[in-house]
């Protein structure tokens, strides 16, 4: 979320407003305290391995173009409100397939030969993968309807929560109690949640009054 709101602002101007920023690091900040403190020794041991550098500017990385993505639909959606859901998905996986088929089947990779031989002796694999896109497709639909209606922020709120969300209940199934700490964490993210709601149905509120005067 908090990536979204950065390169919205310094890329795009967007303004966001002090309560926004203020629900992005009550969700942002609860979901990453929970993460540190469920973390293991044995996982605490490989972050500080010397390879760690490289993957926390990998990570860094991905952040940072993920933002830019997100804040770019929402400047397409902004400067062209013609332009449907269907239309950025359209575009972002016709680039992507350009950029896989380049990279699989091009120089000096070539990986893409040995999966199609791989899917040709394993069938049943093929299938599996055909499976997996179409319900990716089918997934995608609703994301990119989201980011159309609600915009990116809104649908980085969801998926954000819905994995923080999917972590807690894991973790009480399983057995494994969370800790004061962690308890507080989650209040953290749904106080942030709640009140983003709250501030949304404000701005509901406002709207009617003034359709009706």
């Amino acid at each position: 979320m908090i990536p979204v709101m950065l390169m919205g602002t310094l890329v795009y101007g967007i303004r966001y407003t002090f309560p926004e920023y203020l629900c992005s690091f009550l969700v942002a900040g609860g979901v990453s305290a929970f993460a540190l403190l469920k973390t293991s020794s044995k996982t605490i041991s490989k972050l500080a391995h010397p390879n760690a550098p490289l993957g926390y500017g990998l990570c860094f990385l991905n952040l940072a173009f993920d933002g830019f993505t997100n804040a770019t639909q929402d400047s397409i959606n902004t400067r062209y409100p013609k332009t449907t859901a269907w239309d950025i998905m359209l575009g972002m996986n016709l680039w992507g397939t350009i950029y896989n088929l380049i990279y699989m089947f091009g120089w000096p990779h070539g990986s893409g030969y040995e999966a199609v031989q791989f899917c040709k002796l394993h069938p049943e694999a093929a299938w599996d993968i055909f499976i997996y896109c179409l319900c990716g497709a089918v997934g995608q639909n609703f994301i990119f309807l989201t980011i159309s209606r609600f915009g990116s922020l809104a649908n980085t709120t969801i998926t954000t929560t819905r994995k923080f969300v999917s972590i807690v209940v894991s973790s009480l199934l399983s057995g494994n109690p969370l800790s004061a700490k962690q308890w507080g964490c989650v209040v953290m993210v749904f106080s942030g949640l709640s009140y983003q709601i709250f501030l949304k149905w404000r701005k509901i509120q406002r709207l009617q009054k003034k359709r009706k005067a």
